[in-house]
């Protein structure tokens, strides 16, 4: 059937045909048939042009976008999944590209997870504290440009505001009519203070109370579980043993309290002692290869290099990250990694690649007081180093007791492949290069 929009042009067409009906008395029968034969060739030709017509893509504005689905990124060769923390967008909201859009907690980072494309989020395929895959799907887009200022998100909001903003002009009318019915609205409004004093202890009772017989139930991170999981590793699988030996501080502290403005001055970083620890373990550590090893199947592999990593305490629990090469980084050098791993642990922006790998651990308990702790080796590694305070103590100096400010370390050791000889000889040349500092300059 010829539709109704290709009526028209057919009615056009026709209208000879019905005239040279009317005069079919006039012409031959032979001339009559030869017309319309004709007459039908121009309609079909005429209804094929509207058709090409209508059915030409420039016909219609409209353009329209693909669909484009978002999944899990790669995070880590040892992370295949995590859990989505955070959903920084919902349905109907205009992603930017690389915008960030949500974020996962893994075993040992929170991942950022950035739109690649920018488009309207159509459907979030997860929901928070939910675990996710890698590789799996994890939010769609509706391809599109941004809106120009942002004048989409803002005629929506425009809209909502006005819809409470005619309403309030509707209940306003009738007040201005009876004026007399505002008196007692004080007098209704005033039993609201004792309902507000009334929600006031419910509020603070939601909030935990010391020494009450209340419990709570709170999800451990995957952090913290991975934690867990790899203290509960070490314990099981390492011969752990713990030595201990004490440091006399005097000569760093003073080494410090001198040269600690000019390095501020020069190199904006301050001056601390986690420093000298980290290079006099490289110092011990070339002497003593076998601390700096691991253990891989049935072989033993040294190091000819030394990646320390420091403990860093952050809210979610203990991370490492590592300064690379050490041994080969002045005092300062180390000092700048420490404060730029430190801004991002509070942060947390500390990425996956800067926990991952480290042969030897350095721990510092000693900033949050400890006088004495045995640190858990921090698995593959064999050995770990444990900080603690520096406390003023009684210790003879040339056979007189004298007032020093001392440290007690630690360090836990796998007994598998470092003995009891090779743990104590390296804190004892720790100990003489940390109370001896030119040492380490003059690498004697």
């Amino acid at each position: 059937m010829i539709s109704a929009v290709r009526s028209k042009p057919l009615a056009r067409m026709a209208r000879p045909l019905a005239s040279l009906v009317q005069s079919s008395t006039i012409l031959s029968a032979a001339a009559s048939q030869g017309a319309r034969r004709q007459l039908s060739i121009n309609a079909a030709a005429a209804t094929v042009a509207v058709s090409q017509r209508i059915s030409s893509p420039y016909r219609s504005q409209v353009r329209y976008y693909a669909d484009y689905v978002v999944k899990v990124p790669h995070m880590a060769d040892s992370i295949s999944e995590g859990s989505l923390k955070q959903w920084n967008k919902k349905v109907g909201d205009f992603v930017a590209l690389d915008e960030e859009i949500a974020t996962i907690e893994t075993d040992k980072v929170d991942v950022a997870v950035n739109s690649p494309k920018s488009g309207i989020v159509v459907e979030l395929y997860a929901k928070e504290e939910e675990t996710v895959a890698v590789g799996a799907d994890l939010f769609k887009l509706e391809l599109s440009d941004a809106p120009a200022g942002g004048k989409a998100e803002s005629k929506k909001e425009e809209v909502k505001k006005d819809e409470p903003k005619k309403e309030e002009s509707k209940k306003a009318e009738p007040k201005k009519e009876e004026p007399k019915k505002e008196a007692p609205a004080p007098s209704k409004a005033a039993p609201a203070a004792p309902a507000a004093s009334k929600a006031a202890p419910a509020e603070s009772h939601s909030a935990p109370v010391a020494f009450s017989r209340e419990e709570r139930s709170v999800k451990m991170n995957r952090m913290r579980q991975t934690i867990a999981k790899r203290l509960k590793q070490s314990q099981e699988n390492a011969a752990s043993l713990t030595t201990f030996n004490e440091v006399d501080m005097t000569n760093l502290m003073k080494l410090r309290s001198t040269y600690k403005d000019a390095v501020l001055k020069k190199h904006n970083i301050k001056l601390g002692f986690m420093s000298a620890f980290v290079k006099a373990s490289c110092y011990a550590l070339k002497e003593l290869p076998a601390v700096n090893a691991r253990i891989e199947g049935d072989s033993i592999v040294y190091n000819d290099y030394v990646d320390v990593s420091v403990a860093v305490a952050t809210p979610k629990g203990l991370v490492t990250p590592v300064i690379r090469n050490a041994e080969s980084l002045s005092f300062v050098e180390v000092e700048k990694s420490i404060a730029q791993y430190g801004a991002k642990a509070r942060d947390g922006q500390i990425a996956i690649e800067d926990l991952s790998g480290g042969t030897f651990t350095i721990s510092n308990g000693g900033v949050f007081g400890s006088m004495m702790g045995t640190p858990i080796i921090n698995m593959p590694q064999s050995a770990i180093l444990g900080m603690h305070a520096i406390k003023e103590r009684p210790v003879a100096v040339d056979g007189k007791v004298e007032i020093r400010p001392m440290m007690y370390i630690a360090l836990t050791y796998d007994h598998r492949i470092i003995d009891g000889r090779e743990a104590t000889t390296f804190l004892v040349k720790l100990k003489e290069v940390i109370e001896d500092p030119v040492r380490l300059l003059l690498d004697v």
